[in-house]
């Protein structure tokens, strides 16, 4: 136990006081004679022993009081287990997820909580040390130390953010920003969620560093979130009937029953469905889509889910463009198997040429070429058509039953093309579906399925990433990048050398390859963690600059490749929902995003879980505060220690008290 004033303990020599009124305060008794005084003897002699008695427990309680009143004023205190020095570096990181807007209390959010907490510990701390804040906006502010008044002006303007980081994100930034200074202290406001932390034992703190945990506890909640949302149809055309297949995900431990979920198109409420969840399950969901034939279309899928609400909202964005435009040529004027699958009036714009009358100007307005069955490909027609695939033009190319090797690789570049000669029919391989070139075209991937066979007139050597293979690992269907696409198939589309045309890969297959060629192939929503994002732009020169607009403006950084434009995200910067592409005074497409799923995952670490992650060093401490009082007596408790003069005046007036029932009750 220390003192605050230890001088003033001199004033115990006070207690010398009530010692020395006592032992000169005794009256003198005067003896008076009776004719008999035997009994008057005895009660004189039992009085006068209760009267010593009386005026030694006064004495002994008129001691204490003035004992425990002096050490009050003294103030006696238990010392601080970690004693604050002056000149310290203080390093503050409050997580500001949206997660952290769950409350941990009846109606205190996590954030509130964390950040009253925050403001105890600038207080606790002598004017003279420096404050660094920092968030997971990893704001400018957070790159230099602050004061004490400054901080506390920072902390009344964090508010929640889409952002989530790591922990080693920010024990990164933490080290990264600060190299040449040593932090005393770090304090880590989170709710160190398990699907976002990430992994604790890459981010051990530095033994010069004292790192403090303060866990933001929830009480167990069941949260509803979006887990996938697709479309049944992923050909996006305009115009037609398409439905919207949603999977919603129950994080609690609580079934949920009769949940509403709404659609809304372009602000308008267009559908509403009724389901149940499971504990710790999903379910599914879907809706009829009807939307005009250009254009885009916002769509929002909602739903009320209290307490935990910012992730009641989905965004999707369809991009609807004109038909497609397929043109073929072909050395035939029979009706072929392109013809009847690019049919289709209402998705396809087609056109086909004879190789001897090809209209160049049709072509070169065309999303897809094919050239199916020609033996051989002349000078002009392979000039044309290298300028289409370097402006960003699709091919596919399907060979004839005996193709010319020579004009095949000028068209192609590609000098490792052989012929080949197979005696027989082989069956392919089944479609990987994983390749990002079957993504959302089928809804079940069954293992046991009727594949087609061929038999290969060409080869273009081993390619890890075909579309189609055969058993043998070789390729049946490839893709390969010249600035636009090229489709490369080994067999022509005869009956004798391939029944791809009449099996159920044929159309999916040939509809992948020519909607990828349009805007159709925009994904309905990204997710704010992802960093890169590729665009097929039309008509974009040089000097225009892709812009983003929605709650604000962004220009990212971005590379062109024909009319591919790839985009670096700035995701820090990103809000959920929707960004017009604007180029110039343009707008070519709409972007929706959302938040990553993680976030909406609320399990928790306990801080002793994280600490024993981190490696349990001394250096790691753990606040266990249920809420902001219980934090501030903690945190005092530990860098100021207990104070002890309340206590002290308690039994002073205790003592005070006692005094008075003496004199007024014992006779």
């Amino acid at each position: 136990m220390s003192f605050v004033y230890p001088t003033f303990l001199w004033a115990l020599t006070a207690l010398a006081i009530p010692v020395i009124v006592h032992l000169f305060n005794f009256r003198k008794t005067q003896k008076i004679y009776f004719s008999s005084t035997r009994f008057l003897q005895q009660v004189q002699e039992a009085t006068s022993a209760k009267r010593k008695l009386k005026h030694y427990l006064i004495l002994a309680s008129r001691l204490f009081f003035l004992l425990f009143l002096v050490l009050a004023f003294a103030q006696p205190f238990i010392p601080a287990k970690e004693q604050v020095a002056a000149r310290q570096n203080i390093v503050l990181y409050v997580d500001n997820s949206l997660s952290m807007s769950v409350p941990v209390g009846e109606r205190t959010r996590a954030l509130d909580a964390g950040l009253t907490m925050a403001n105890e510990i600038v207080e606790i701390f002598p004017p003279d040390a420096r404050f660094q804040l920092l968030t997971n906006d990893f704001a400018p502010f957070s790159n230099t130390y602050k004061t004490k008044a400054e901080v506390l002006d920072l902390l009344t303007q964090v508010r929640l953010s889409p952002v989530s980081r790591s922990f080693k994100e920010v024990k990164d930034r933490i080290d990264n920003t600060n190299r040449t200074r040593a932090h005393d202290e770090i304090f880590w406001f989170s709710d160190f969620q398990q699907s976002t932390t990430g992994a604790l034992s890459e981010s051990m703190p530095d033994s010069t560093q004292r790192l403090h945990l303060i866990p933001l506890t929830f009480e167990p909640l069941a949260n509803i979130f979006v887990d996938t949302a697709y479309l049944e149809n992923p050909f996006v055309v305009g115009g037609e009937k398409n439905t919207l297949n949603v999977k919603l995900r129950n994080d609690g431990t609580k079934a949920i029953d009769q949940l509403l979920v709404k659609l809304t198109v372009n602000g308008i409420q267009t559908g509403t469905s009724s389901i149940g969840i499971p504990a710790q399950g999903s379910a599914s969901t879907s809706f009829d889509i009807v939307s005009a034939k250009r254009g885009t279309s916002q769509l929002v899928i909602s739903f009320n889910d209290y307490p935990v609400s910012f992730d009641n909202e989905f965004s999707l964005a369809l991009n609807f463009s004109e038909k497609v435009k397929v043109a073929e040529v072909k050395s035939s004027f029979t009706k072929s198997p392109v013809e009847i699958v690019y049919g289709n009036k209402e998705v396809f714009n087609f056109r086909s040429f004879d190789i001897k009358n090809v209209n160049y100007s049709v072509l070169q307005e065309t999303d897809l070429v094919v050239l199916n069955g020609l033996d051989i490909i002349d000078g002009a027609l392979t000039s044309f058509l290298q300028n289409y695939i370097m402006n960003g033009g699709a091919l596919l190319v399907i060979p004839s039953s005996t193709p010319d090797l020579v004009s095949y690789r000028t068209l192609l570049s590609n000098n490792t093309l052989t012929s080949v000669s197979e005696p027989q029919l082989t069956e392919l391989e089944t479609p990987d579906f994983s390749n990002p070139f079957f993504e959302n075209v089928f809804e079940e991937r069954a293992n046991r399925l009727v594949l087609p066979k061929a038999r290969r007139v060409i080869d273009w050597g081993n390619d890890r990433s075909a579309i189609l293979k055969f058993k043998s690992d070789k390729p049946f269907l490839s893709q390969f990048t010249r600035g636009g696409k090229i489709f490369l198939m080994a067999s022509p589309l005869h009956p004798e050398f391939s029944d791809l045309n009449n099996n159920f890969l044929f159309l999916p297959v040939m509809y992948r390859i020519a909607t990828s060629a349009k805007k159709a192939d925009w994904k309905p929503y990204h997710n704010l963690n992802e960093t890169l994002i590729t665009l097929r732009i039309d008509s974009l020169s040089g000097e225009q600059q892709v812009r983003l607009a929605g709650q604000q403006e962004i220009i990212p950084a971005q590379r062109k490749l024909g009319d591919r434009v790839m985009l670096e995200l700035p995701r820090f910067s990103m809000n959920t929902g929707f960004y017009h592409v604007m180029v110039g005074r343009d707008t070519t497409g709409l972007l929706a995003f959302n938040l990553n799923r993680n976030e909406s995952l609320l399990k928790q670490w306990s801080a002793e879980e994280v600490k024993q992650q981190l490696g349990g060093a001394d250096n790691i401490t753990v606040f266990e505060a249920n809420s902001a009082e219980t934090f501030s007596n903690e945190i005092k408790t530990r860098y100021l220690g207990k104070p002890l003069w309340k206590y002290a005046l308690i039994v002073a007036l205790f003592f005070l008290l006692i005094e008075i029932l003496l004199i007024r009750f014992l006779k």
